[in-house]
């Protein structure tokens, strides 16, 4: 007797589930047993809520609605964040990646807030489970709330996504079952259920036609090919219009269409081999539902009481410790208290995994680039564009709406809040991050990786060139994780607070520990409990961020002795390749103001960056007990302080520039007063003896030119393209510079003994109060955190919410620095 067809097929599946199994563990993609708590995720930032596992191709579902009052709204579908959407806010009020989350979403032309709780629940070999609570209610009672809410899953990769509800041209009543396989997750179910109050919208116009089908789920299930499940919207964006043309078509010469909410539905149809399923509820008034993952390994049968009660320890567990790790200013009112939870967890929210092919150009774009006489052979490359291999990347990202993808140079910035919060998953982004250091020492600044995030990008800039750097904040990681671990072990430990344990209980030290709890907070520290842990994990880093090091000293060189000038050492000097005679996009200051390109140029921002890090290296070396290197990098630090001084002190401007050439061959300075001149101050590389620390403070105070009610301008009002052009870097606030200014004031200039210490701890005293007063303005005026802020009136400019490094403000309220 043979066994039945799909017993034949599901024992296919799992003999090619154990060996993609193997592969995913070994590629290091997130399912190995150490990071389960980190495996599903808020993993789609680009939408308003949408979950996947951190695996390349797996299981992913999304979020999406639109109102119904009338048929203009449908043009209008909510799914990926976009600012054109015109929402009033939409924001995470408390965010772990390990736990759950909060998030609010406030859209007034639909008159619907959303809330939508998101809770995990550890178990199993295969990363838990999870389920979401989707509830709405109307934003202004005087009007009616009439909304349709759909809500999908797509598989991508082998496995199987089956529909186990019943089927009817009607549409069905609920709760909706879905059950699947794949080699990572293994055996899971699926499940949505409707809260008993919600009411499915029954009135219109035309009720008594429609009347088999309303107040019915409908349902939507096709086969879409590898890699198209981010496309959701556009599919059923064209399925239900088709729908909707065929439905008016009888009603074409009566004066008075069916009602949208009967019109703009699914077709309730399953093709064969589906692999995505889209569930639609519309609604009439206030409503709740929960679609529920129950992973077989997990053993879970999640309810709708269960959801109730984790989500409310969550969020009592959430508060305390937040509480704890992150404490207001003196007095401060409730509203900052709330204000930080949410910029930090909005930066938790945006992370995001990413993975695909990514586009490589080998050209060097620029004619002062082509430096024949230094024997640089790729100077020569003429360059083409070409798509390279797939990669992954676990990432943070600037901003949800208009950013949705990883920076290099936002990345340092994000990890160290991430960090403060949860050390291991800034290790495991970090981590994500190294892995991406090609054999030559490169990385990308932009990491564009898949069709997806291609399409937030205009091709002009997709190109990654291999020639080109950017500030290499990674560093700023290390060294925070460093100063985490010596802090840890000075201390005996993190406390219980900052594990996050109730009544200090131990939840690691087994590998059993509360494996039914809730809370898994504890994991986020391990790197900082077990010492071994630590010293693994840089010794791991360490080889890629050393190749890394040095691919910045040998191809971002700088010219010294071509240009008679003089200084200690004779090979610490740099210049940003890549750059246009109007940008320097390297340097991470677009549109800052900077010389005539020439392949003689030196930048001090540049410099500034080798000397941190070169100390940060040090700091690896002594710790890892590599003594040779530590000897290495010691003199090569004191080489670039040199050479910082002798090449870029202006002793008649009393300011750091950068050096250009002029038409006579000649070095000369280029002084454009702003965040440049601050570098070796914003990186704690002027001593506090420094007879330059005067003049640099002098500088960052005058309101002539940096200082401003609201943070720290970026070029100084007095200049003559103080808000001109672009205008990007060109005055505009930004709140990672004031915060690497406050960092230095804090940690060494008004910590350390010296003539300008008592200065130093005014001028932080009232540009911490500044930053975070406007910041908090602005946000409470209008719901969000920007991009960046007025230089002469403190509004919020470009994109928005931009809760990447803005979200740093956070520390600075609880000055973690």
């Amino acid at each position: 007797m043979h066994p039945p067809a799909s017993w034949l097929w599901r024992l296919f599946l799992l003999l090619s589930f154990s060996v993609l199994h193997s592969v995913a563990h070994s590629s290091g993609n997130g399912s190995s047993e150490e990071d389960q708590s980190l495996l599903w995720g808020t993993y789609r930032p680009n939408l308003y809520f949408g979950l996947r596992p951190r695996l390349p191709q797996s299981l992913m579902s999304g979020l999406m609605w639109f109102g119904t009052q009338d048929f203009n709204q449908y043009q209008k579908i909510r799914h990926d964040c976009s600012q054109g959407d015109e929402l009033n806010s939409y924001t995470w009020t408390e965010h772990d990646m390990r736990q759950g989350g909060v998030e609010v979403i406030k859209d007034g032309i639909n008159n619907v807030e959303l809330k939508i709780e998101w809770l995990k629940v550890p178990g199993g070999a295969h990363g838990g489970s999870w389920a979401a609570r989707i509830s709405g209610k109307p934003m202004r009672r005087d009007r009616p709330l009439r909304v349709s809410m759909i809500y999908y899953f797509g598989l991508e990769g082998l496995g199987s996504l089956d529909w186990n509800s019943d089927q009817n041209d009607d549409g069905i009543t609920g709760p909706i079952h879905m059950s699947g396989t794949t080699p990572d997750l293994g055996d899971f179910k699926i499940r949505i259920e409707d809260d008993s109050t919600s009411q499915y919208t029954t009135r219109g116009g035309h009720a008594a036609d429609f009347a088999p089908r309303l107040g019915k789920i409908h349902y939507f299930g096709t086969e879409m090919p590898a890699g198209d499940v981010w496309k959701a919207k556009d599919y059923l964006y064209q399925h239900i219009g088709r729908r909707a043309q065929q439905i008016v078509m009888p009603y074409k010469e009566d004066p008075t269409l069916p009602d949208p909410a009967f019109v703009l539905t699914m077709g309730n149809v399953i093709a064969r081999d589906s692999n995505f399923y889209a569930v639609q509820k519309t609604f009439d008034g206030a409503f709740s539902f929960d679609v529920i993952f129950d992973s077989d390994s997990a053993g879970t049968h999640i309810n709708a009481a269960t959801i109730t009660s984790g989500i409310e320890s969550f969020v009592s567990r959430f508060d305390t410790r937040f509480q704890s790790l992150f404490p207001t200013r003196h007095e401060a009112p409730q509203s900052e208290l709330e204000f930080s939870k949410a910029i930090t967890s909005n930066l938790m929210g945006g992370i995001g995994y990413f993975y695909g092919t990514w586009i490589k150009d080998n050209a060097l774009k620029a004619e002062w680039d082509q430096e024949e006489d230094d024997g640089d052979d790729q100077a020569q490359t003429i360059g083409e564009p070409k798509l390279q291999p797939p990669a992954a990347l676990l990432t943070a990202t600037p901003s949800r709406s208009f950013f949705p993808r990883g920076f290099y140079w936002d990345e340092g910035f994000h990890l160290l809040l991430i960090g403060a919060w949860d050390n291991d998953l800034s290790l495991t982004i970090l981590r994500d991050w190294i892995n991406m250091i090609d054999e030559d020492g490169w990385v990308g600044r932009e990491q564009i990786l898949g069709e997806e995030a291609r399409s937030k990008v205009p091709p002009e800039f997709q190109a990654q060139y291999p020639s080109n750097a950017n500030p290499p904040t990674l560093v700023l990681a290390v060294t925070a994780f460093i100063e985490r671990l010596v802090k840890a072990s000075a201390n005996a430990g993190p406390s219980a607070a900052e594990l996050g344990m109730d009544n200090g209980q131990k939840i690691f030290g087994s590998k059993e520990a509360h494996s039914n709890s809730y809370d898994t907070s504890g994991k986020a520290n391990q790197h900082l409990v077990d010492r071994d842990t630590a010293v693994t994990y840089l010794r791991q880093i360490y080889p890629a961020l050393r190749r890394h090091y040095d691919w910045f000293r040998t191809t971002q060189r700088g010219k010294i002795k071509a240009y008679a000038r003089k200084a200690r050492s004779r090979t610490e000097a740099y210049r940003w390749r890549g750059r246009t005679k109007d940008h320097v996009l390297t340097s991470g200051m677009d549109d800052y103001p900077r010389g005539t390109p020439h392949a003689g140029e030196l930048h001090v921002d540049l410099i500034s960056w080798m000397g941190f890090f070169t100390r940060t290296m040090k700091s690896i070396a002594t710790f890892l007990g590599e003594t040779g290197d530590e000897t290495y990098f010691t003199e090569v630090e004191t080489a670039i302080l040199g050479n910082l001084e002798d090449l870029h002190w202006n002793a008649e401007e009393e300011m750091y520039c950068d050096l250009g050439v002029n038409d006579d061959d000649e070095s000369v300075f280029v002084c454009n007063k702003g965040y440049l001149s601050l570098f070796p101050f914003l990186l704690g590389l002027i001593p506090s003896s420094s007879p330059h620390l005067g003049p640099v403070l002098d500088l960052l105070s005058d309101p002539l030119h940096l200082w401003s009610p609201y943070g720290l301008r970026s070029l100084s009002a007095s200049h003559p393209l103080f808000g001109q052009g672009e205008n990007y870097w060109r005055g505009p606030i930004w709140i990672q510079m004031n915060y690497l200014a406050l960092s230095s004031l804090y940690k060494v200039y008004a910590a350390e003994p010296g003539p300008h210490q008592e200065r130093a701890r005014k001028i932080y005293d009232d540009l911490r109060e500044n930053v975070v007063r406007n910041v908090f303005k602005e946000y409470e005026r209008t719901g969000y955190v920007w991009e960046q802020y007025d230089p002469m009136t403190g509004e919020g400019k470009r994109s928005h919410p931009f809760t990447g490094w803005t979200a740093l403000v956070t520390l600075i309220i609880s000055e973690k620095y």
